[in-house]
């Protein structure tokens, strides 16, 4: 019983020393439950049955139909698990995600590197590098789009002014994955230049001057300096850019509309297919995508977070 009261007391005592705090993130707290709690919860539910375009509830004129859609438990996820078009598309998004983290990754770094140093012109470098972050995602792959268009566009221009036959950029499967992950990874390069960049400038330069005083050249400088000075933040937006990439849709459907014959599709370019381009529209199917997107992202977070942690890595 004074067990019961004593953490009684201490509730109430941090309740009223915390109130303020709790008043302030209150409505953050219902915005965020509203806003991402009830589609989370109401994604979950259509998964678990056959809700479709014909069967949800829907108005017709004056006229409203009822939802007939029955319960049909985990049926919707034995078939996505047991359909090759699943591990086809989750196969090209892994490629698709680790490629681009990956060449984000070092272009990132290694143009952080070069804007560390003190030159001529490094403001506007840096302002011009920032470009593609400063313009919205779909006026990008429009412009790329116009491109990479087969007839009339700049590289086959070019290509065709040296001799060489145009490439089919966006109808050969092919050539519209690499196109697709240049794309993301000319818009991806900006933050992880900013972060690395913010990352370099945290090092004290007191321990390069230390180390070129002791003989070490400049791989053994970057190996043994910049890399451990820049890891904590390296790991935080590699995580950051995974996630982004595992679902950045506007790349893939503005540029290639997940063609040709599907064959650039993600997974959650897919689970838009089935809501809101397929007739007639699969609800349910959706919702199961959808819901093993969100779990494969959750397994991936928490792999992440323990090999942070056996490293000594704090997250």
């Amino acid at each position: 019983m004074r067990t019961r009261l004593g953490k009684g007391a201490r509730t109430r005592r941090t309740l009223a020393n915390y109130w303020y705090a709790w008043a302030m993130i209150a409505p953050v707290v219902v915005v965020i439950t509203g806003i991402i709690g009830w589609p989370l919860v109401r994604g979950i539910f259509l998964s678990l049955t056959n809700a479709n375009e014909a069967n949800v509830e829907r108005q017709i004129g004056v006229n409203k139909m009822e939802a007939t859609y029955e319960f049909v438990g985990l049926e919707n996820y034995a078939d996505i698990l047991t359909d090759s078009k699943f591990w086809d598309r989750l196969g090209w998004t892994m490629v698709w995600t680790v490629s681009c983290v990956a060449i984000t990754f070092l272009i990132g770094l290694a143009l952080a590197n070069m804007l560390n140093r003190t030159f001529r012109g490094r403001t506007l470098y840096r302002m011009a590098l920032i470009l593609p972050w400063a313009i919205p995602a779909f006026v990008s792959v429009f412009a790329w789009r116009m491109i990479f268009n087969e007839r009339n566009g700049i590289l086959n221009n070019l290509l065709e002014g040296q001799g060489i036959a145009g490439i089919h950029w966006l109808s050969d499967p092919t050539w519209a994955k690499a196109a697709v992950i240049a794309v993301n990874v000319w818009l991806g390069v900006p933050f992880m230049l900013i972060a690395m960049l913010g990352a370099l400038q945290s090092i004290p330069a007191e321990h390069y001057e230390a180390a070129e005083m002791d003989g070490a050249g400049p791989w053994q400088r970057f190996w043994n300096i910049t890399l451990p000075g820049v890891r904590s933040v390296s790991m935080t937006v590699v995580l950051l850019s995974t996630i982004w990439t595992f679902n950045m849709f506007p790349v893939i459907f503005l540029l290639t509309r997940g063609g040709p014959a599907g064959s650039t599709d993600i997974l959650v370019t897919e689970a838009f297919r089935l809501a809101f381009i397929r007739s007639p529209r699969d609800f349910a199917n959706s919702a199961a995508w959808g819901v093993l997107i969100l779990l494969l992202l959750v397994l991936f977070a928490i792999s992440y977070r323990r090999a942070l942690r056996k490293q000594g890595e704090v997250w």
